[in-house]
């Protein structure tokens, strides 16, 4: 699957981050497409081009609060989830979410 994700924690300075790399590496070993945000303290890093949100199958969400710009997903699937999640557990997120969006879309 192609997945984009936003990661954001309180602070903006080590999950985010994280989130965002353990997210991409275990997607990739999953056998996924995965680019991620990042918004933090730093603003916003490998920000989603259009083209990026609409190849998507789904965005995932990694964050303890608000994020900026969510308006740009109206339309796509959308799964939250806490970023300490995907710090630690990556991979059963990943899991997790393309089960979920697969079930969706066979009905």
């Amino acid at each position: 699957m192609n997945i984009v994700g936003v990661t954001s924690c309180i602070a903006g300075l080590a999950h985010t981050p994280m989130a965002a790399k353990s997210l991409e590496k275990e997607g990739t070993k999953l056998g996924h497409s995965v680019k991620v945000e990042q918004q933090g303290a730093m603003g916003m890093m490998n920000k989603l081009s259009p083209a990026d949100i609409s190849a998507a199958d789904f965005v995932l969400i990694a964050a303890d609060r608000s994020i900026e710009e969510e308006e740009r997903f109206e339309g796509k699937i959308i799964i939250r989830v806490k970023i300490g999640q995907c710090v630690s557990h990556a991979a059963e997120v990943i899991k997790k979410c393309v089960a979920a969006v697969e079930e969706r879309k066979n009905k």
